[in-house]
């Protein structure tokens, strides 16, 4: 059995490291005016980037309950307890990660980069890529998932090949 995350889960851990982890440079980035930022928010809605971080809240809680469930297994009706409390109490957060994503698009792209993104977004094109994109995607995992398979079988049969060559016997 092969574990295959979703590309969704791969962008928006890349995304969320590439945030936590702030600008490269040593000198800090310069903050974005509230309008770039206003511009960026719109475009990340339409992308429809800020859903694939929703998880992020929840995934947190439940990676930190399920830590302390390992060292106190005894505690698990109380910490699913406190999980689904705090669960809805930490919903609204989502407001500030979707911010700090639009800041991070804002330090990226120009108001008029944003403005013509958006204008793209808004287009036939831009909504079919829109609609389009996370099938491509998700075809494009699978396709990446046999391949990588077939070449796991190739290396394998190689590597075995080549041991014979040596007169090893692989197992």
């Amino acid at each position: 059995m092969s574990f295959r995350p979703s590309a969704r889960v791969i962008g928006a851990a890349a995304l969320l490291c590439a945030l936590l982890a702030g600008p490269v440079s040593a000198q800090p980035a310069a903050q974005p005016s509230a309008a770039v930022v206003t511009l960026a928010k719109e475009l990340v809605d339409l992308k429809g980037a800020t859903t694939m971080f929703d998880p992020v809240v929840n995934g947190v809680i439940r990676t930190h309950k399920d830590f302390l469930l390992r060292a106190n297994p005894n505690m698990l009706k109380e910490l699913n307890e406190i999980e689904a409390k705090l669960v809805e109490e930490y919903a609204p957060r989502r407001v500030e990660l979707h911010r700090e994503i639009a800041v991070a698009y804002a330090q990226h792209f120009t108001e008029q980069e944003l403005k013509d993104a958006i204008a793209f977004y808004k287009s036939p094109l831009g909504k079919k890529l829109l609609a389009e994109e996370p099938k491509v995607l998700d075809t494009s995992m699978r396709r990446a998932d046999a391949w990588a398979q077939r070449f796991a079988a190739e290396v394998q049969t190689r590597l075995r090949s080549e041991l014979q060559k040596r007169g090893l016997n692989p197992i």
